[in-house]
């Protein structure tokens, strides 16, 4: 038997540690702190590390540079390492051709290439802990003028975080100034792309794939003329307080390549407006125009992915006025172990599904207002695009020994159903609990006639899942479908009832006050409220505060843009900055774990399908 090797005496053993620590310590001090500012120099003049302008002599000063570019060049070799901290002040730079230092010994980005003439991708942080942070001045004090990165002369990407892990990036406007969109089919909107000059756009704001641990946070990334997001093959990525409104082609498209794809671990989005994507940007006044979708050679969606495993998690966000779908998490479908949390959500005017997942999903205390013919006769919409995929408010996809549940939500739609279900067997189950489910006229199937047709409720598409529903509202839905154990035929008495104006608050006297019969730990309502309020929790997303004693909400309008009182609003940019708790797979797991079954092999749903399409 050899001989085992003698333990190191106590005191060495604490030296070591101490060592360790300092080395650690060591590394952290070795952090550096760059500044951008609009009054700097270049990277002859200055060294970045100083919040200071050139003074306009001098060299290798302590000052800032004048462009992003001398921190994150066009030659992919920064100037910063991984840690350090990179503070671009307020005002606006041009990120492409014609930039300072653009082209500098650079093999990609020349006169001939200019749509490559987008910024290095950071380095990576040295761990989790000591991330590089890409930062707007103000991301510390509210964020009230976050400095414009804006894209110019056909360029590719405004912000590239290609292949880079352990990253925060905040407190930024990213966009281009160009009214027009990539490939559109009216020759009055569309991008030149054949010959210089090319015009001031730039094709997606900010490009990802194969990236880990990576905080956005406070981001206005608008008006692009293809993506606003372009990111997949993410691990671990927390997006908050982020806008991403009126990109000529998508907000957010998870296809970055085929079989390289797919996400894992936790995908949190809390906070974020996804609004007007497909549609055109008037950049001077922020305007969206000339919206478009398949039919005409378009996208439209507001969140799609490809083929993804992961933990989504989406919560108190806005998914609004899309051309296609809203929420689109159909390709969790494959995975075995995906989850998606969608809770305090509003989704509403979007032309395709408003939300629709696969697999293990829970939907809770959200307001979803399937106003999928919003677009009729408007821009460059055709009848076909209207009411995509049937139109379902609600499209849930499951699998064998896969479990979704429904609850606590306020659902109402002009689309073929307010509640797909698709796939399954006798394995699988979805729970529908205290919903409240208000129809309205079928806008596809009542065309130009005004048949007067109602949405159905429920729908079960080739699917032989156990489906329960106990404890739902249904009113005003197609051959007053109902269920034994579901409160039937009774007017819920919301603020606004109508397609146009609705609005989610129960008026005093609502039969949803205190009207759930299931018990169910759905946490706090849609707006925060405590739930339950009175002797029973309330049916729908809005917990009344005072049970049946609460007063009336004020009647909702009938707005031509649905801004209901139920949609909670869009912080500002830039509240606190303070880095999220580190989630992890199991903590987002386990909000599903607790309520679903295993997760199983395989949905048997297509996107070419016409009611889930």
């Amino acid at each position: 038997m050899p001989a085992q090797p003698r333990p190191l005496p106590l005191r060495l053993r604490w030296l070591l540690i101490l060592l360790s620590l300092l080395a650690g310590w060591g590394q952290a001090a070795a952090a550096t702190t760059y500044y951008v500012r609009t009054d700097g120099g270049d990277d002859k003049q200055c060294n970045g590390r100083a919040d200071a302008p050139y003074p306009g002599s001098g060299s290798k000063l302590d000052c800032a540079w004048k462009h992003p570019f001398y921190a994150l060049p066009t030659n992919d070799r920064p100037r910063i390492e991984g840690g350090d901290t990179l503070i671009i002040g307020s005002g606006d730079y041009m990120i492409g051709w014609g930039a300072p230092s653009a082209g500098d010994d650079s093999s990609r980005c020349y006169e001939e290439a200019p749509y490559d003439c987008y910024p290095a991708a950071p380095p990576s942080g040295r761990s989790p802990d000591a991330k590089t942070r890409i930062l707007g001045q103000g991301y510390d004090t509210g964020c009230k003028a976050p400095p414009k990165l804006w894209g110019t002369q056909r360029l590719d990407i405004v912000l590239n975080l290609q292949k880079t892990d352990n990253v925060e990036v905040g407190c930024l406007e990213i966009t281009d100034r160009s009214d027009c969109v990539e490939f559109h089919t009216d020759d009055n909107v569309r991008c030149e792309r054949d010959k210089s000059p090319y015009g001031d756009w730039a094709s997606v704001g900010l490009y990802a794939k194969h990236s880990r641990n990576v905080w956005l946070h406070d981001l206005n990334i608008h008006g692009l003329s293809g993506r606003g997001i372009m990111a997949g093959a993410l691990t671990d990525w927390t997006v908050e307080r982020v806008r991403i409104i009126a990109n000529g082609w998508a907000g957010w498209d998870g296809d970055v390549g085929e079989d390289e794809s797919s996400n894992s671990g936790d995908i949190i989005l809390r906070n974020v407006e996804i609004a007007w994507n497909g549609c055109a940007e008037r950049w001077k006044t922020g305007e969206p125009y000339a919206c478009w979708a398949q039919e005409n050679g378009g996208y439209g969606d507001g969140l799609g992915t490809a083929r993804t495993d992961g933990h989504w998690l989406v919560e108190d966000s806005r998914i609004h006025h899309n051309t296609s779908d809203g929420l689109d998490l159909l390709y969790t479908d494959g995975s075995k172990t995906a989850t998606v949390v969608v809770r305090r959500t509003y989704a509403a005017a979007n032309a395709g599904n408003q939300i629709k997942t696969a697999g293990n999903a829970l939907i809770e205390n959200s307001v979803i207002i399937g106003q999928c013919g919003y677009f009729h006769d408007k821009f460059d919409m055709t009848w076909s695009d209207m009411c995509r995929a049937m139109g379902n408010a609600l499209s849930i996809g499951i699998g064998r020994n896969q479990k979704a549940i429904v609850r606590h939500n306020t659902i109402t739609g002009e689309g073929d159903c307010l509640i797909l279900t698709s796939g399954g067997d006798e394995s699988s189950r979805v729970d529908i609990l205290d919903n409240a489910l208000v129809g309205q006229p079928d806008f596809l199937a009542n065309g130009e006639d005004k048949s007067g047709e109602l949405t159905c409720g429920h729908y079960a598409d080739e699917s032989k899942a156990i489906v329960n529903f106990s404890g739902n509202a249904f009113w005003n839905v197609k051959d007053d479908q109902c269920f034994k154990g579901n409160l039937c035929g009774r007017n819920p008495r919301l603020t606004g009832m109508d397609m146009a104006g609705f609005d989610a608050v129960p008026l005093a006297g609502s039969p949803l006050i205190d009207g759930a019969s299931q018990s169910t730990d759905a946490g706090v309502d849609y707006l925060h409220h405590t739930r339950p309020s009175g002797a029973a929790a309330d049916i729908g997303a809005i917990e009344v505060q005072g049970g049946k004693t609460a007063a009336p909400a004020a009647a909702g309008g009938g707005a031509a843009t649905p801004q209901p009182s139920t949609g909670p609003a869009p912080e500002p940019i830039g509240p606190d900055t303070v880095a999220p708790p580190q989630a992890s797979a199991k903590t987002i797991g386990s909000i599903v774990i607790a309520s679903l079954l295993t997760a199983g092999i395989f949905v048997a749903l297509r996107k070419q399908r016409a009611r889930y399409g």
